[in-house]
């Protein structure tokens, strides 16, 4: 057994989670002062996003050093506060690492452009190719992924904002300088590290523009990627600590090796096909429903071809890059309960370790903005003129981005039912969704079918039932709509069936599951021999 299997993570986005001295911006304090909260709901890791200095072009995925805290996020101090007293409360706390890319505020890149020719060598530069861009490849925030610099005469490659330039690991420098980083924060006692994009951090040796598509088939997943992690977790004593990847455009093959136990390169990966299932054209600007047998075809494959080749997975829906699950794959204004029940029971009780983040418990939808000025998102505010230059019309285009934007999964996390949620003294940074009634901890605490008291009894039940965390999974042959699986420890089976539609289905009798009910996202025992109602997830033991 895995000694993560039992586990589950929550992700907090600190510039939304808690403000502790009254400036409208989450802070690393008040992590600490909801750390009882934290507790209390059961999780075993906090994922903390990147709190590190930045110029926060990228809410701080622009990081300029690795090794000192943003102001405004607080000080060495305050993270060291932090540790000490999650560990007092048997929470470990799991790091972001931007490995991929830094600021080019980085005193790494600003010694490049002064000409230093041994930083230039941390960096991708590259000459001219015909006076143009080295080659086609498009940035994943819209527009090249090139950027010229005049007074080199070069282009710098920059897979996201052209203020996050990629490093170079083909330089041992760099891999060295990096894993100087992994050092001083195991040292300040981190438990764990989530490792951004790291599946692109290994670049193709030729370099040429692609016909059929962005570029990213030269670059995601790298010829050196593997060769590259095994030394970072080798050479920084990491190998049996809590580690994820996120994985970009990968596949089932590369996941297996990054996880499989024999190969000691990370404990788990993150990976998104099943977050791109209303992409219409598989193309996040374009919409369509949920393709929901896709997404079922999906979850089958990569969790039962991750088991038989014993890689794991991070299973979530919900992070700081996406929109929210329950007013995606849910109902947030009719079936707003059930809807967050049901795709909690749907993650939770999947083969790997659960990821919960922030408002996800609580049942938070997304913004509904309905102006630009909202947004603060650099993605959104991109591919904003981006869908205007397509000849989408304002008001097509700002559907869009209520739809899609990021920030969707980024407004202020809300404790209570005040103006301010509890989350501040002051109008938060970014504003609070449009649709909030009950959504809030100090209400659903109150409450006996809470969609927080929902995540709180999952979260215990994945440490009570072995066959949760340990047993094999094999996905049920169901009606579209409906994704339902089988959990198997020695003689205890746990069947699990979740109705992803606003419609009553019928079950096939094969699929009526008998024994002891477990838990379901409606407040009463189902009769499945009428089949499931609208949004409901239920589990029983056999």
């Amino acid at each position: 057994m895995r000694n993560y299997s039992k586990s589950c993570v929550y992700q907090i986005y600190v510039k939304s989670f808690a403000d502790s001295n009254g400036d409208g911006i989450g802070d690393i304090p008040g992590i600490t002062g909801k750390l009882d909260y934290l507790a209390w709901l059961g999780v075993d890791y906090l994922w903390i996003t990147p709190f590190f200095t930045s110029p926060m072009n990228d809410n701080g995925y622009d990081v300029a050093d690795y090794c000192n805290i943003n102001p405004m996020f607080g000080t060495m101090q305050d993270v060291e506060v932090l540790l000490a007293e999650a560990k007092k409360r048997g929470i470990q706390l799991m790091f972001d690492m931007v490995f991929n890319h830094t600021s080019t505020e980085h005193e790494w890149f600003q010694k490049a452009l002064a000409k230093d020719e041994a930083y230039q060598q941390f960096y991708i530069f590259k000459d001219p190719v015909d006076g143009h861009a080295p080659t086609n490849w498009q940035s994943k925030f819209g527009g090249s992924a090139w950027e010229y610099v005049p007074s080199l005469d070069k282009y710098y490659l920059h897979l996201f904002d052209k203020t996050q330039a990629d490093l170079n690991w083909e330089n041992p420098k760099v891999r060295e300088a990096l894993k100087d980083v992994i050092r001083f924060w195991k040292d300040k006692g981190v438990g764990g590290f989530r490792f951004d994009v790291v599946n692109l951090i290994s670049k193709p040796s030729v370099w040429k523009d692609d016909t059929q598509g962005d570029g990213r088939r030269f670059y995601t997943d790298g010829p050196h990627v593997h060769e590259y992690l095994k030394e970072l977790v080798a050479d920084t004593g990491i190998a049996d600590m809590m580690t994820v990847g996120e994985m970009s455009s990968t596949s089932i093959d590369h996941c297996i090796r990054y996880t499989k136990q024999q190969e000691r390169e990370l404990a788990m990966a993150f990976s998104f096909h099943h977050l791109k299932v209303d992409y219409k054209d598989g193309d996040k600007w374009q919409l369509q429903p949920a393709n929901l047998l896709e997404l079922q075809r999906l979850f089958c494959d990569w969790q039962e071809q991750m088991q038989a080749a014993d890689g794991w997975n991070a299973v979530f829906l919900n992070n700081h890059d996406q929109p929210r699950a329950i007013s995606r794959f849910g109902d947030d204004e009719h079936y707003w309960k059930e809807s967050g029940k049901m795709l909690a029971l749907l993650i939770h009780f999947m083969r790997g370790t659960p990821y919960v983040y922030q408002g996800e418990e609580i049942g938070t939808p997304n913004a509904g903005f309905t102006s630009l000025e909202e947004y603060q998102d650099v993605e959104s505010k991109n591919y904003y003129k981006i869908l205007l230059s397509t000849g989408k019309t304002v008001e097509e285009a700002l559907h869009i981005l209520s739809v899609r934007s990021r920030d969707n999964g980024r407004t202020p996390m809300l404790w209570e039912e005040s103006p301010l949620g509890g989350f501040s003294t002051t109008s938060p940074w970014l504003a609070f969704p449009k649709k909030r009634s009950g959504v809030s901890v100090a209400a659903q605490q109150q409450q006996t079918d809470s969609i927080l008291g929902f995540y709180r009894r999952l979260i215990a039940l994945r440490k009570e039932r072995p066959v949760i965390a340990e047993g094999t999974i094999r996905f049920l042959d169901t009606p579209e709509g409906i994704i339902g699986y089988e959990r198997q420890l020695e003689e205890q089976h746990l069947v699990v069936l979740c109705n992803l539609t606003g419609n009553s289905m019928t079950l096939l009798p094969q699929l009526r599951p008998v024994g002891m009910f477990l838990i379901g996202s409606y407040e009463e025992e189902p009769d499945v021999s009428l089949g499931l109602r609208p949004y409901e997830g239920c589990a029983w033991i056999c």
